[in-house]
């Protein structure tokens, strides 16, 4: 993967071939992105919550507004708009990360469902890419081919499962054992085709490599019931691609201006 440093054996994590298809695959990278953002404290609290609490103010703001367009009372006036300013000032906080981590899900759903199969998946936190501080591998099995989905990502229990045990093995790991003091960004590489062609969400890397001295945490996927590696069915080049979308941490102590 481009380290100086010899690396630590993957973490090892079964799957049945017959569930692995792209919305498992979809849900355990998305999930482990939020993982991340998280145990680096790159965020305040999970991306669900954050959600919720962004749709919340987003609702209670439009809702503030209706009700000062039908209300003349000088001091209701003047509450109202005290609210107003504190709702968007949250607002302002959580938009750019929100937008994000949206953008990042769409991208996400297009390289799965064009390709026919993930190969590898890097998350490189820190800086840039190229220096992170933390680095997080994903390995999934070779020559499986998933159906594609299309616009149906929905969450299932198999995409579940396997969330749960591949967070479960990074804490086992240490992942997240090292807290930065301000905000990191999270760059998001994926391997696909070298046919591959999404500018607007990614961009080719080719033989993309970090020159940070760090050892990656790996995860190494492998299908259960699969007695031996498939060669993938592609004669094409796997390259590197970057997601354009980069997510930046919030600074937890700092609010923005208005």
């Amino acid at each position: 993967m481009g380290s100086s440093v010899p690396e630590i054996d993957p973490a090892e994590i079964y799957i049945a071939s017959e569930i692995f298809d792209a919305s498992v695959i979809f849900h355990t990278i998305n999930d482990v992105v939020a993982f991340v953002l998280y145990m680096h404290q790159q965020i305040p609290s999970t991306v669900q919550d954050m959600s919720v609490e962004f749709d919340s103010l987003n609702s209670e703001y439009k809702q503030l507004e209706m009700d000062m367009g039908n209300e003349v009372k000088a001091s209701f006036r003047r509450k109202h708009v005290s609210r107003m300013r504190e709702i968007k000032v949250g607002i302002k906080r959580l938009d750019k990360l929100m937008k994000s981590l949206l953008n990042l899900e769409t991208a996400l759903k297009v390289i799965i469902n064009e390709i026919p199969t993930v190969d590898g998946v890097i998350l490189a936190l820190g800086g840039s890419p190229l220096r992170p501080q933390n680095v997080y591998v994903l390995e999934f099995p070779r020559g499986i081919d998933f159906s594609n989905v299309g616009d149906d990502f929905a969450r299932n229990k198999a995409a579940e499962a396997l969330s749960r045990k591949a967070i479960r093995t990074l804490i086992s790991k240490g992942a997240g054992s090292v807290a930065y003091p301000g905000p990191n960004k999270l760059f998001v590489l994926i391997k696909a085709p070298s046919s591959f062609n999404q500018p607007q969400h990614f961009l080719p890397k080719r033989d993309f490599k970090y020159n940070r001295k760090i050892v990656p945490l790996r995860l190494l996927f492998k299908c259960r019931n699969q007695d031996q590696e498939v060669a993938t069915s592609t004669s094409e080049d796997l390259i590197w691609f970057q997601c354009r979308h980069v997510i930046k941490g919030l600074a937890m102590n700092a609010m923005p201006e208005e």
